[in-house]
């Protein structure tokens, strides 16, 4: 018998399935929707192991003992760091696994903004069960997974690619910090893409930015 696992070592039995993937890392801060997502993953034969996290942190501590993981589901919106500062953490991973959002909030720059970080795929927490086992299939098989209809508008703003990751991540109402550690970028190359963009825009301040992208259609 195969386990859910907690980063407290707790456990639950289910039973062994030909799967095609053996161990998930789900990371989520509110218990019972991890406990209940993990609970799906294992009554539609989509993972034989899921370890849970509670943490950017916790996560990384995972990964740096255990390299066998071959898919992250990741809250956006955890407590402290924001899940988008783990994607950068990956890189020093040889093989690093697929990562896909799961987000309570489903609005487009939301979506850009897992896309821009480098996110394999985004899944809304109020998907359903056919959603969930449709995109475990396409990641698995190596492929994205993103609503459709999202076409990168950069061209349109005559934006560079990661000027358009900057914008993304700024209408999240990420900080300068985080937009640093979502990007794996030094401040002052936040600071200086963010220039780049007012002065693309004709704006003066970030509420300014993101009114504009927004009313344009832009985000």
């Amino acid at each position: 018998m195969d386990a859910i696992t907690s980063e407290t070592g707790q456990s639950v039995a289910c039973p062994t399935q030909p799967l095609p993937l053996n161990k998930v890392l789900l990371v989520d801060d509110h218990a019972l929707f991890a406990q209940g997502l993990a609970g799906l993953i294992r009554q539609e034969g989509l993972a034989e192991s899921v370890i849970t996290a509670s943490s950017v942190e916790v996560a990384s501590g995972l990964l740096a003992r255990q390299d066998d993981f071959q898919l992250i589901l990741l809250d956006i919106a955890l407590q402290g760091e924001t899940g988008l500062a783990l994607l950068p953490r990956l890189a020093v991973h040889r093989d690093p696994p697929p990562v896909v959002i799961i987000s309570s909030s489903e609005d487009e720059a939301t979506v850009r903004a897992a896309r821009a970080a480098g996110a394999s795929g985004f899944l809304a927490k109020s998907a359903g069960r056919s959603a969930l086992v449709s995109m475990v299939r396409s990641v698995s098989r190596g492929e994205g997974y993103f609503p459709g209809g999202l076409e990168p508008v950069a061209q349109d703003l005559s934006l560079t690619p990661r000027q358009m990751d900057v914008l993304l991540l700024l209408a999240q109402g990420f900080p300068n910090k985080r937009i640093c550690q979502s990007l794996n970028l030094t401040e002052h190359t936040v600071k200086t893409h963010l220039k780049a963009i007012f002065t693309q825009l004709g704006v003066h301040n970030r509420t300014e930015c993101v009114n504009l992208a927004r009313a344009r259609g832009w985000l």
